[in-house]
């Protein structure tokens, strides 16, 4: 390929290498760097790629990627979905993803589905989370993701909790209505 044989050959290889087709790219596990969406800039709408997302900014919308790295200073409003997600930010809505990370500095309100779930110690998460063999494969819940508690009607008696009171004061998790909440330790 590098040695000169003669001009006739240089030629014929110089004309054939443009000629091939750029799917041929993807098959053969070429990676290319990732789609950046920086810290000033805001999208609203979905995003789709067959590649890597890193998301410094703002998207409300849902992402669905090969990979996708939420940073620190990143907010994502919808759902995600992505074979490897690292949530380092904000998300805000339903995670799908084999293999998902929830660093210390996150913070994740929703469900998460999952092959692999590591937790680092310090992150947020208020939702529920579910193993699955395939979960980029299984449609979205249908249950919508409520951010915050809803309140009881005026007059109503207030809902028990249950989860015991001497373990959810003793451990940074706690299990309510079938629900995992990881709570930051509190500040001494």
């Amino acid at each position: 390929m590098f040695s000169r044989k003669d001009k006739d050959t240089d030629h014929a290889v110089i004309q054939a290498a443009p000629a091939a087709p750029a799917a041929s790219l993807k098959r053969s596990g070429v990676r290319t760097a990732p789609s950046i969406i920086s810290s000033d800039l805001v999208v609203h709408g979905n995003l789709v790629a067959t590649g890597d997302i890193q998301i410094d900014g703002t998207v409300e919308g849902d992402i669905r990627s090969q990979s996708l790295t939420i940073g620190e200073k990143a907010s994502v409003h919808g759902e995600v979905v992505a074979e490897d997600i690292v949530i380092r930010g904000r998300v805000i809505g339903t995670i799908r993803g084999r293999r998902v990370q929830l660093s210390s500095t996150c913070h994740v309100e929703g469900d998460i589905l999952h092959e692999a779930l590591a937790v680092e110690t310090g992150a947020f998460f208020e939702g529920n989370c579910r193993h699955s063999d395939d979960p980029i494969g299984q449609a979205s819940a249908t249950k919508p993701v409520l951010a915050r508690p809803v309140a009881a009607p005026l007059g109503s008696a207030p809902r028990p909790l249950t989860a015991r009171p001497a373990e959810s004061d003793a451990s940074p998790v706690v299990v309510g209505d079938g629900g995992v909440v990881v709570k930051r330790p509190a500040a001494q």
